[in-house]
């Protein structure tokens, strides 16, 4: 009697062990990959949970029984992971204990004004809380990584602490021949050069052309500064009025001499450069010249030359 007890006692104990270790590697529920987030701090139950509502495990109980004996006692980390499709129990919690994070990242290109970050981090879903636009300038271009429910503000306040350091650091390597007297009113040239050109090889000169021009009290008279007060530098989306050209407000730069009140746009590295380390020219205007670039001129007839070609570029196209 004690002998059949004791094999009926092994059968129970084989077919437990043959539950146990089938049931982790055998293929899961999952039917096609899907991904779970983990919040910092959370415990094995929870992340159990997770996985039965997501539907990766029958059962939230069997999977922490199964994790706690085979799983080595290893942390779960926190993120965003994608599980696979009929991943096993066993897959899965190597994934969470190990595996790659699924990495989130935002990026604010190069001239991007501040009201266009602010939509583009609300339009964020992973992002949490609401932002106001943040001052322009304060942010500086580049692609940010973000985690899922980190709040917005500190997403912008990551922005602004980079463009700090970046300005801090170009500050101490600037030229002599820098017109700025101040890191702020760098920021300030920047953005205007940033604005000015889309062509990287044309930063320099740009920055030449308007150092020079404030070096002589000439009204810097770009074009970007007529539209930042319209549309918070948003596109114009059609041609400037003369009643704009000729408005009085604190960032026209066709009604002042000097720089505006503050940057009109968010300026990357690279126009910050080129404001500190200027190109020397004897350039005082440019005009578009067909190409996407600009021609450049040192004297107001040599200018008037290039702009007589440019008319002739647009009355050529149909544009005039």
């Amino acid at each position: 009697m004690f002998r059949r007890g004791k094999l009926i006692a092994l059968a129970a104990a084989a077919l437990a062990l043959v539950w146990l270790v089938g049931g982790w590697y055998a293929p899961g529920p999952l039917g096609k990959d899907a991904e779970l987030i983990v919040p910092g701090g959370s415990s094995l139950a929870a992340v159990a949970d997770r996985l039965a509502e997501k539907g990766a495990v029958t059962s939230a109980q069997t999977f922490r029984l199964r994790a706690r004996i085979f799983g080595g006692g290893a942390p779960i980390k926190a993120g965003s992971f994608l599980l696979p499709g009929g991943a096993s129990q066993s897959t899965l919690l190597d994934i969470l204990q190990g595996g790659k994070v699924i990495r989130r990242f935002v990026t604010v290109p190069e001239g991007m004004p501040s009201i266009m970050v602010m939509e583009r981090l609300a339009a964020q879903g992973d992002l949490t809380g609401t932002i106001s636009a943040p001052e322009e300038g304060s942010v500086l271009p580049d692609t940010y990584e973000i985690s899922i429910g980190e709040p917005r503000g500190a997403v912008i306040l990551q922005m602004q602490a980079a463009m700090q350091r970046t300005l801090k650091e170009l500050w101490a390597k600037r030229s002599p021949r820098t017109v700025a007297k101040t890191p702020e009113e760098a920021l300030v040239l920047a953005s205007i050069v940033e604005k000015e050109t889309g062509k990287p090889s044309e930063r320099a000169m740009v920055a030449g052309l308007y150092s020079n021009r404030l070096r002589k009290g000439m009204m810097l008279q770009a074009d970007p500064t007529i539209i930042y007060p319209i549309t918070k530098g948003k596109p114009l989306g059609r041609r400037i009025r003369q009643s704009e050209i000729a408005a009085v407000n604190d960032y026209n730069t066709y009604s002042m001499v000097g720089l505006p009140k503050g940057p009109i746009t968010n300026p990357g590295r690279a126009s910050i450069e080129a404001v500190l380390n200027p190109a020397e020219t004897d350039a005082l205007y440019m005009v578009a010249d067909g190409t996407g670039g600009h021609a450049f001129a040192g004297t107001l007839d040599e200018h008037n030359r290039n702009v007589a070609k440019w008319f002739a570029i647009r009355r050529a196209r149909g544009e005039i």
